[in-house]
């Protein structure tokens, strides 16, 4: 899932604090047929897992997302009691579409329930390759793995524990995926101390990332860690150097502020910020926050950083928004001879996005999906979606 805008309607949110104490929404399933992809029912065995020892982690990097993909990872399941009545069909369709558009330049993995497997193989492209596994919530970046590769060109898997945005929703199903993923791939599984999800995590592949500290340097995921206890695991884990931390606002969405709605690496020294332009927004200010730390910090080579900002949209389509729609550009997700990002039917801000973005991006196409549902969830295209790097 992700960012600075997961929300749900009013009508999904009472339903959810109906249904569980512990729990805030996200997505869900469906139903069909067909013959050209058979259901897996093999029970995945456990992977093996990496020791802990320094010695042998201190070679693992994560790699940028624009280094060539193996495949991308994704989920297909929009429970109704979480998502309810009115979205989890709409959200089926955006997860196709997302998927349908991924697949013409890329491998794509959808897990899916069992009982979402028919409909899944109706909506989705024949080349999506469909995997059964048990899901609580779509938002593969944050419950799967994040893919590291080491100095001889090994892949590996690391786990970070998902649970649940620090306990705000049921998640012993998505507890197991990235183990699950890592079996799949084929990687060893190294497992991390340290709880948080993908969308915390922006790197360049040279060694430095961005992170909010809302969602990393909270009690909900790494109670009793210090900055600096949680910067040595990450070092350690990523092949990070420099952390730049942008503090991010916790307790306005389920994932308190995820980096990946905020700030990307288009290269390393450069990177493209939101920014929120409405003064009512709780995000108003952070994000301008947020530029003035990126345009003072220096990454890892003690490169000063390029910032460019893409403005969220000032108008969105009605059928799917609230005060919390997840309204912005940054969540776009590079691919394979592609930049998939979202547009919200703000003419002038959705073609100035497109063209920014074609800018940043030269040679790669720039497609740009209705996303409406899944926004109303308070996430994004790359929320839904986890790169696995070709090696």
């Amino acid at each position: 899932m992700n960012h600075s805008a997961f929300s749900l309607p009013f009508d999904l949110k009472t339903a959810c604090m109906l249904a569980m104490s512990l729990s805030l929404c996200a997505c869900g399933g469906g139903g069909s047929d067909s013959t050209s992809n058979p259901i897996m029912t093999t029970p995945i065995p456990s992977p093996s897992i990496e020791p802990s020892p320094a010695s042998s982690e201190l070679q693992w990097k994560m790699p940028d997302e624009q280094n060539p993909h193996a495949a991308t990872w994704m989920a297909f399941v929009a429970k109704e009691e979480i998502w309810g009545r009115t979205l989890s069909t709409p959200v089926q369709d955006t997860l196709a579409r997302i998927a349908n558009t991924i697949v013409a330049y890329e491998p794509v993995n959808m897990l899916v329930r069992e009982q979402d497997f028919a409909i899944a193989r109706q909506k989705l492209d024949p080349r999506v390759n469909l995997i059964v596994q048990e899901l609580d919530d779509l938002w593969l970046r944050d419950t799967g793995p994040v893919f590291v590769i080491d100095q001889k060109g090994q892949k590996a898997a690391v786990n970070f524990n998902f649970n649940g945005w620090g306990k705000k929703q049921s998640y012993s199903n998505d507890a197991k995926i990235a183990a699950a993923i890592a079996q799949r791939a084929n990687v060893k599984l190294i497992q991390s101390k340290l709880v948080l999800e993908g969308g915390s995590i922006e790197v360049d592949g040279k060694g430095t990332a961005i992170l909010t500290e809302s969602s990393v340097i909270n009690a909900n995921r790494n109670p009793g860690m210090s900055k600096s206890e949680i910067e040595a695991e990450l070092k350690t884990k990523l092949g990070l150097r420099k952390i730049i931390w942008l503090p991010g606002i916790a307790g306005q969405d389920i994932t308190d502020g995820h980096v990946d709605f905020y700030a990307r690496f288009v290269r390393p020294g450069v990177v493209v910020a939101h920014l929120d332009s409405d003064p009512d927004s709780y995000d108003y200010a952070v994000t301008r926050k947020h530029l003035e730390i990126l345009r003072a910090a220096r990454d890892a080579d003690n490169r000063p950083l390029q910032v460019i900002v893409l403005e969220a949209p000032t108008i969105i389509r009605k059928t799917y928004s609230d005060k919390d729609f997840a309204a912005g550009y940054i969540n776009f997700y590079v691919v394979n001879g592609a930049v998939i990002a979202p547009q919200f039917g703000d003419a002038v801000a959705d073609a100035n996005a497109k063209a920014r973005l074609g800018e940043l991006f030269p040679g790669r196409a720039i497609i740009q999906l209705d996303i409406d549902p899944i926004a109303a969830g308070g996430g994004g295209i790359h929320c839904t979606t986890q790169q696995e790097p070709r090696i």
